[in-house]
């Protein structure tokens, strides 16, 4: 993906993209603190002892750093694009990409990898930039179907392919962790558009190229 490089603003793209943070009142960096101050005080331990004392500054340095997706915008990683391919058309697929995210059904850690998949229409986006992609949404709150939804509708507003296809597969720890407490399990998630969509051959192409494994 050395050639030569030709932006290509996607204005509609980054108007779909707003600060997620805009219409909230975002609280302190002091008041987060003491937030977390009063979840160790409620959880039965003493914020005050040494262990302890400095966790609520730890705990909000980690937040900024766990949810950073809310202030990244996933258009600019696809604003640019690559027309020199040498005539190629065919599928390009970036297989697991590893992922972390947060539940937010319980701000409880999910992980795992994502396969992504499209048809190139008018050019190629840097191979890279698909996992950037996935790291804005992970890193927000979410649930793994609307981070599959999030993702693809972000590459194919933004690229116009011919069809994009996403597999996520995740482990996650409310479900081993709490709840019913089972191991091992492991949820995927799929979404397809364009010609993935409509023709089911190009599902089970995707599909089988994403599993596939190396040698």
């Amino acid at each position: 993906m050395d050639a030569i490089s030709k932006p290509h603003l996607k204005a509609d793209m980054l108007a779909n993209e707003p600060d997620k943070r805009a219409d909230i009142a975002r609280p302190s960096r002091e008041e987060a603190e003491a937030a977390v101050r009063t979840l160790i005080a409620w959880s039965g331990d003493d914020p005050n002892r040494e262990g302890l004392i400095d966790t609520p500054a730890r705990v909000v340095k980690s937040y900024e750093e766990f949810y950073r997706g809310y202030d990244e915008d996933a258009g600019t990683f696809l604003a640019r694009t690559f027309d020199e391919v040498a005539g190629y058309d065919d599928i390009v697929i970036v297989r697991d990409i590893p992922f972390y995210s947060h539940c937010e059904h319980h701000m409880v850690p999910f992980m795992g990898k994502a396969h992504i998949g499209y048809y190139p229409a008018e050019g190629v986006v840097g191979l890279s930039k698909l996992a950037r992609v996935t790291d804005v949404f992970a890193r927000r709150m979410q649930t793994q179907e609307k981070l599959t939804a999030q993702i693809i509708e972000a590459i194919d507003s933004a690229l116009q392919p011919r069809g994009v296809a996403i597999m996520l597969e995740a482990s996650h720890l409310c479900i081993s962790l709490r709840g019913i407490q089972k191991q091992g399990l492991s949820t995927v998630t799929t979404q397809f558009t364009g010609v993935f969509r409509d023709d089911p051959n190009e599902q089970t192409r995707f599909l089988t190229l994403a599993r596939s494994q190396p040698g």
